[in-house]
């Protein structure tokens, strides 16, 4: 039976296909969140990140088995007997290859044993084998664990069932991952009924309602941007379409329930305090310009040269939108914090993870208590309240930096000496060489991105649109920021591979430079020489320059990394002249 044989036979690949499936398997807890398969959390305590999520989510963001795929090919041809299937679903042939997969872990395989609840508990360590259960099914995942960057944190989810963290991180649940788990199937789990993926009880039950225009690059967690085009449109992004960025469920918070801890573990200060929610608003008021971007913004120009993990992001993953809320730095010098170079301060929100660990990030104390760091904990965006999107009722807002560190749903402030402990700080958003891979690559020797790179974007003409030539020009329109505050100081753009450039008109706040945290908008009328309106198609190039005159690099080939993140390149849209 061709089930059987790709039991055995995958038993036997296991160890020869360890090297390969080691390069895939650099997906991690913070992919769940990325890819979406990105912005994030966990505990700065001794508590380590994720223990039981890391062996759930390792196997969900498990790369694809490739040389599995023909064998399972196979076995999707045969019908699905329905005495065996836990759920009524219509027959293997109306089915898509995706949605049968789907099903393989509500299915009973009649070629495997059973196994009691006790007996997959009994497998919770090395010696006796390391199993888990998704469904209906037994997985052995013993040779697969100790290969896996995080194979200490699978240990400690040996014998328990991953189905609660595939509830969550629904965005695992695709063909190619799903096959791969099924290689490791050893059997059938002795339960009455499949559990059922339906809403109620369900951890995202309470999502908020999204506006249409979003286009979801992952729906759970929700992450999505608007259209490219509507960037460009409005200097302060409109609420409903800034992009969304979530690594989990949406929280829901009562105002009146609300709390802000505040810590103080290293350095001078008041040990600890509590702020509710109109404690906060009655702190003196400050408002910020700061434009918010994902760490993986057109990740999906990264691809094209090689894969990388994570959320395939366009350039939309960014917005501007004014922030107004208490400054940190009079909320830290109230509790008496005083200036040390060697300290951090960690922010947790209210989201939380299946073994109740929350996204966490780090920044500097020095820029916490910068008075021109103009780090604030915001409970208005654009003049009105936080959508529970966008971090209701609190988020901090750290201008200048990563998304990953403006943590949403804020319920914990913590000042120490070493940075978050959370994956998202540790393991993640951190830039690495073109030559470094998943064998390879060491988190702990690279620093967590805080400031951004400068970058641009074209917003219209959008690729492939058809552009008419006005009186021998066309206009462009875009975006433009740099990370640290650092003002935009140029945008150039080229029709000809930069032979010629020419300078764009910039709309951007007067502010000093190294507070300027807004985005630059730029318009400019590009000719079209008559050769070029002869041609099918017209590529343009922008690059942005910043006031320290950093500029962004050429190609993608030569800031490529595994993580997709901070992929700044020049942007370049391809149109048709009219």
């Amino acid at each position: 039976m061709r089930l059987r044989f790709l039991t055995s036979a995958s038993s036997k690949l296991r160890l020869s296909n360890q090297p390969c499936r080691h390069r895939l398997l650099g997906t991690s807890a913070a992919q769940a969140g990325e890819q979406q398969q990105d912005g994030s959390k966990g505990d700065q305590n001794s508590r380590p990140f994720n223990t039981v999520l890391y062996g759930a989510a390792t196997l969900g963001g498990i790369g694809a088995g490739y040389w599995l795929f023909n064998e399972l090919d196979k076995k999707r041809q045969q019908p699905l007997e329905q005495t065996e299937q836990l759920t009524r679903t219509p027959p293997a042939a109306e089915l898509d290859a995706e949605a049968e997969a789907r099903l393989w872990h509500k299915t009973k395989r009649s070629d495997l044993p059973t196994y009691s609840v006790e007996d997959v508990l009994r497998h919770d360590k090395p010696e006796n084998g390391i199993w888990v259960t998704y469904g209906l099914g037994v997985y052995d995942v013993t040779e697969f664990a100790p290969n896996h960057p995080g194979g200490d944190k699978i240990l400690m989810a040996a014998g328990n069932a991953i189905d609660p963290f595939w509830a969550i991180y629904q965005q695992h649940n695709t063909e190619e991952v799903l096959q791969l788990l099924e290689s490791f199937r050893i059997g059938n789990l002795n339960k009455v009924a499949a559990d059922d993926d339906d809403e109620l009880g369900s951890p995202w039950a309470q999502e908020p309602k999204r506006h249409d225009l979003l286009k979801p690059t992952s729906k759970r967690p929700f992450n999505a941007e608007p259209p490219i085009s509507l960037l460009g449109e409005h200097f302060y992004t409109p609420n409903e379409y800034f992009y969304v960025r979530n690594h989990l469920p949406v929280p829901t918070i009562k105002p009146d329930e609300y709390e802000l801890e505040l810590e103080v573990e290293s350095g001078a200060g008041q040990l600890s305090r509590t702020l509710n929610l109109d404690e906060i608003k009655k702190l003196p008021k400050h408002t910020v310009t700061a434009a918010i971007m994902c760490g993986g913004n057109r990740r999906s120009e990264m691809t094209r040269i090689k894969p990388v993990k994570g959320l395939s992001w366009g350039a939309g993953a960014v917005g501007n939108a004014k922030w107004s809320g208490a400054r940190l730095c009079d909320v830290l010098r109230a509790q008496g914090v005083k200036p040390d170079e060697r300290l951090h301060v960690i922010f947790e929100g209210a989201d939380l993870d299946p073994t109740a660990h929350p996204y966490g990030a780090s920044i500097p104390l020095s820029k916490a208590l910068d008075p021109r760091g103009d780090v604030v904990l915001a409970y208005e965006m654009n003049e009105q309240p936080l959508s529970r999107d966008h971090g209701y009722p609190i988020r901090v807002i750290v201008p200048g930096t990563v998304g990953a560190r403006n943590v949403k749903w804020l319920t914990r402030i913590v000042v120490t000496d070493h940075e978050s402990d959370s994956h998202w700080q540790q393991n993640d958003y951190k830039g690495f060489s073109p030559s470094t891979d998943w064998d390879t690559v060491d988190f702990s020797k690279a620093q967590a991105i805080q400031a951004m790179p400068v970058t641009s974007a074209i917003c219209t003409p959008i690729p492939e649109e058809r552009v008419k030539v006005d009186k021998g020009y066309i206009t462009v329109r875009g975006y433009a920021w740099s990370g640290g505050g650092r003002r935009i100081e140029r945008v150039d753009l080229t029709t000809d591979g930069g032979k010629s450039w020419h300078v764009a008109q910039l709309e951007q706040e007067n502010v000093p430079d190294g507070r300027h945290y807004g985005w630059s908008l730029w318009t400019a009328r590009l000719p079209v020489s008559d050769e070029q309106q002869k041609q099918p198609d017209l590529e343009i190039w922008a690059k942005a320059v910043d006031s320290a005159y950093n500029v962004q690099p050429e190609a993608f080939e030569h800031i490529w990394n595994l993580r997709g993140v901070l992929a700044n390149a020049y942007h370049k849209v391809k149109v048709r002249l009219i």
